[in-house]
């Protein structure tokens, strides 16, 4: 983008070249609000939509298509945007666009904090989005599918032998039995495996480390996918650490899950609708079901406050049905990495 992109050049103020460095407000962001990757990717491009809109009110208010000679529109200059110009941009995004009032309050905040940064650096004087309110946004419930189209969808990710088989069946074997998020699972390296304590960390949102316990099932899954399944994925070259892998022999992404989660839950038949979050979702619901303590679940699922929480006390489901009989499995044991050295 032209007034935010990695140059960080944008327009003239006060008779010279102001040099604003796009990234560092984005590593900002990281470093002191601690916001995911893909938070960030979104508030770029947040930035970048504000930054076109900007510039042809800036630079071409009337809409004529006047340009800065080499036919495009000059830069926006973000140190110089008025607040009607900024109240314009949230406007037109209801009005123009027909986004909805979460996508816009989203937008907002990425508008908001890149003003406050702007402040808080001594580049602007007075902050244009300081007062602006953002839409009121009611958040849906968490979708929890019951127990009985866990257990289907379980069964189903079980009938698979081949090596994406058993990956997918120990991915989602562990997510419901962790509860974590998604992008947790896909980044857990083989380290994070501890057989012996029957546990897993993973590294959440805000840097936090939790250790989660894994129940016995999984633990059987796991062992069966490291044993049979992820050896047969593995690529020369391809990094090792990453857990679970593709058919390329990479690390599996969001993306590639969602698409997993997509053809289990057609395969197993179930009919409520079924995306990469409700298997997290669904052992929040049953945990407290089954009476695990409000603090306890805030912990597992690594949320920072417990108000997070508390909305699951707002979602109905059935309670979780007794375990399945389990096969045999082999004693415990510390996952052992590829490398040989113990994990």
């Amino acid at each position: 983008m032209s007034g935010f992109d990695g140059r960080g050049t944008v327009g003239a103020h006060g008779g010279a070249r102001l040099i604003h460095d796009a990234d560092s407000f984005l590593q900002f962001l990281a470093a002191e609000k601690r916001l995911s990757p893909n938070t960030l990717a979104a508030y770029r491009n947040d930035l970048r939509q504000f930054e076109e809109y900007l510039a042809a009110r800036q630079h071409d208010p009337l809409g004529t298509g006047s340009t800065n000679g080499n036919g495009t529109i000059a830069p926006a200059d973000p140190t110089t945007a008025s607040r009607e110009q900024v109240a314009g941009f949230f406007l037109s995004l209801r009005e123009d666009k027909g986004y909805s009032a979460a996508t816009i309050a989203r937008k907002m905040a990425a508008v908001k904090s890149m003003f406050h940064y702007l402040t808080r650096q001594g580049f602007v004087t007075a902050n244009p989005a300081a007062d602006l309110g953002s839409p009121e946004v009611k958040k849906p419930l968490p979708r929890a599918i019951s127990v009985d189209d866990v257990d289907r969808l379980m069964r189903q990710a079980d009938k698979k032998g081949t090596p994406e088989g058993l990956r997918d069946r120990a991915m989602l074997h562990l997510l419901y039995a962790t509860g974590m998020r998604v992008t947790e699972l896909v980044t857990l390296d083989l380290h994070d495996l501890d057989f012996e304590r029957a546990a897993v960390r993973c590294v959440g949102r805000g840097l936090r480390v939790r250790n989660l316990p894994v129940d016995q099932k999984s633990l059987v899954v796991l062992r069966d996918y490291l044993e049979r399944g992820r050896p047969q994925l593995l690529r020369p070259g391809a990094p090792t650490s990453a857990l679970f892998l593709n058919h390329r022999g990479q690390r599996l992404t969001r993306q590639g899950f969602w698409l997993i989660m997509k053809a289990v839950a057609r395969e197993s038949g179930v009919s409520s609708e079924v995306t990469p979050h409700t298997l997290r979702h669904s052992f929040a619901a049953h945990k407290l079901n089954d009476g695990l303590a409000l603090p306890k679940l805030r912990e597992l699922l690594g949320h920072a406050n417990i108000s997070t929480t508390q909305i699951y006390t707002q979602v109905k489901s059935e309670p979780a049905p007794p375990p399945r009989p389990l096969i045999a499995a082999g004693p415990p044991h510390r996952l052992v990495a590829a490398s040989g050295r113990r994990a």
